[in-house]
């Protein structure tokens, strides 16, 4: 282990973590404001809608994120349409990201009991009022550990970036072991890189879930 070289590439790899960060941040916000307006259509059922959820869940979940890259990255263009590389990492990472948090709303959102539904819609609550005030409270707290774990999950996955050569971690030890052949150094780094973004978030997102599932259910 050179720690000479490791000290010179670091300026490189922060500026790797920072993008990583915040295409990861990006991404999981997304994902999260498209798989909760996804669940509600299926938890109310809504005519068409439910349909095109159902549709784009399957092919989201049943395509790999590479693809999906691929796609957004050289098919688009073919098609008149030009992005970023930035902006389609950051559109694929919620797309992928979107049918997986839509499903582990969705099992929150199917656990929460029926008698509470049907004593909102007794009030005169209508769809949107009792997604608020009885839906979406109750079913969060049951959501909590799938959303949880699709965080963990997106942020990996922002590895596969590299692909279409957005300059985050991956990519950066990528080239760097490309122009100068310290694989060792570069993986050493780019896993301590990752360490430092995943086990804080993991421990934070255990924290909250306890927190969220005693302070709902009781000492």
């Amino acid at each position: 282990m050179n720690w000479e070289i490791i000290k010179q590439s670091l300026p490189m790899f922060q500026k790797g973590f920072e993008l990583t960060l915040y295409l990861s941040l990006i991404g999981i916000i997304g994902s999260i404001i498209v798989g909760l307006i996804c669940s509600l259509i299926k938890f109310f059922k809504i005519p068409i809608l439910q349909k095109i959820v159902s549709i784009y869940v399957e092919i989201s979940r049943n395509t790999p994120l590479l693809i999906q890259l691929f796609f957004l990255y050289y098919a688009f263009p073919a098609l008149g349409i030009k992005l970023s590389a930035q902006l389609c990492g950051i559109i694929g990472l919620i797309f992928l990201g979107g049918s997986y948090m839509a499903t582990g709303f969705s099992g929150g959102f199917n656990g929460v009991k029926q008698n509470q539904i049907e004593s909102g819609k007794a009030i005169g609550l209508n769809n949107w009022q009792l997604a608020r005030y009885v839906i979406f409270p109750q079913g969060f707290i049951l959501s909590v550990p799938a959303l949880a774990a699709n965080i963990i999950f997106l942020v990996k996955e922002t590895s596969i970036f590299t692909v279409i050569a957005i300059p985050e971690l991956t990519n950066t030890a990528m080239d760097l072991i490309g122009l100068y052949y310290n694989s060792t150094d570069y993986l050493f780094v780019l896993v301590i890189a990752y360490a430092l973004i995943l086990i804080p978030l993991s421990l934070i997102l255990t924290l909250l879930e306890k927190r969220v599932r005693y302070g709902s259910f009781g000492n």
